[in-house]
């Protein structure tokens, strides 16, 4: 019996050795398909010299907390914090499939532990997830990807999870996307609906108001991309969005109601790249910046009518702008961010409830350094983050007066390790 199994072992060693070598060879290799699989962990060390107004236990940070005075006049706020989590470890798969519509097609996939709200911290939750087709010089891209206003190639490459945010806009959407490129120039056109990064309103934060519009969120985007010999490259780009909420239903009183609330946001941004540093700019002025995880929002102008409760909204109107500089060593890395952004208040006088962000804030400001060090799949980060928000009384248009600054200092380290 013995001779038998080692026969027929012998006979499988000599047809996986020997067939492949007398079959004839292919003159194209076959492309391959599947997901291949990447990612990190990352560990931040987190500690804040006063409380904060944050995500996920204080990990994503906004912008300091304003006084909050006890029956000694002594500010409960003013109390420094530490912390340790992981829940920024993430995990991604490239999906490579065959030709459709004459066109390449791929997929993404990416999640993290950073969960859906701070009661589901450490939760596994969908980050991206979208199917490209690629002709030669069109592309369409559907699924949940980042906001048409977050530049993918160029936004703050700070250490902090909040990406630059309140100043630049933070926010990932399921869309369409639609680019066409005219050689150094795209022209690209996104719908999109709110999931995760949601609007405001009298039911709290939701994606309800959007939905109840029946109509997509618009931009619309034109970007310069020029690359030159050592590593230089410029890129220049402005785009323009629409968005119309329904924030009510039913009034108060029981009636029915579809009245709503149209805004818009503008951008433009710059990069400038050489092998040695990178500076990179932008600016935004906009409506109703909420669902952009930056100040803003919403409030109500006027009601119409107080017996069934019908009223009509005004936009709170806010201008933010930031700055970086980082150097492009491939093992040590120095950089600085610098952002600012302030609460223009509405154009119509506010009569009632304001749905917003950081509407007692007159204006927030950020200055934060880092250092990176780069040893193969590790990283060793450390990053110095100065946060300060003016807070004060708003008047009948929104507009805060009376304003007193008040700072957090957070001081960040960070661990990664690439796979």
């Amino acid at each position: 019996m013995s001779l038998v199994r080692s026969a027929l072992i012998i006979c499988f060693i000599l047809s996986v050795v020997l067939v492949p070598a007398a079959l004839p060879a292919q003159t194209e290799a076959k492309p391959v398909f599947g997901i291949s699989f990447s990612g990190f962990i990352k560990t931040d060390l987190i500690y804040d010299s006063r409380e904060t107004v944050n995500l996920r236990e204080g990990h994503y940070l906004l912008f300091p907390r304003g006084e909050s005075l006890d029956k000694d006049g002594r500010d409960i706020n003013a109390a420094s914090s530490f912390h340790m989590l992981s829940v920024q470890t993430r995990l991604l798969g490239k999906i490579a499939g065959p030709d459709a519509l004459g066109a390449k097609t791929s997929g993404l996939i990416e999640a993290e532990f950073f969960g859906t709200s701070d009661a589901d911290i450490n939760g596994f939750r969908l980050r991206h997830a979208y199917v490209k087709l690629n002709w030669p010089t069109t592309e369409l891209m559907i699924g949940q990807f980042w906001h048409a206003m977050f530049i993918t190639d160029s936004f703050p490459e700070v250490v902090s999870f909040n990406t630059g945010a309140p100043f630049q806009p933070f926010s990932r959407a399921p869309q369409v996307r639609l680019t066409q490129r005219f050689g150094r120039f795209s022209l690209i056109a996104t719908a999109l609906a709110q999931r995760d990064f949601v609007s405001n309103g009298p039911d709290g934060s939701s994606f309800a108001y959007a939905r109840n519009a029946a109509c997509p969120e618009v931009n619309l985007k034109a970007q310069y991309l020029w690359s030159g010999e050592g590593g230089r490259e410029l890129l220049a780009g402005a785009s323009v969005d629409y968005k119309s909420l329904v924030p009510r239903l039913s009034t108060p009183a029981g009636y029915r109601t579809d009245a709503s609330l149209r805004t818009w946001a503008g951008q433009a941004y710059f990069k400038y790249r050489t092998s040695a540093a990178t500076l990179k700019a932008e600016l935004v002025y906009g409506q109703d910046l909420h669902h952009l995880t930056m100040l803003g929002g919403y409030a109500v102008h006027e009601v119409t009518d107080p017996a069934k409760g019908f009223e009509t909204y005004t936009p709170l109107d806010t201008v933010s702008g930031w700055v970086e500089v980082q150097t492009n060593g491939p093992r040590f890395q120095a950089g600085m961010f610098a952002g600012y952004s302030k609460n223009l208040g509405a154009k119509e006088a506010v009569g009632g409830a304001a749905y917003a962000r950081g509407a007692g804030i007159a204006g927030l400001y950020r200055i934060a350094p880092r250092v990176l060090l780069n040893e193969g799949k590790l990283r060793l980060a450390a990053e110095v983050e100065w946060t300060a928000a003016a807070y004060g009384t708003p008047d009948g248009r929104g507009v805060v007066s009376d304003a007193k600054w008040i700072g957090n200092l957070r001081l960040l380290g960070a661990v990664y390790y690439f796979f």
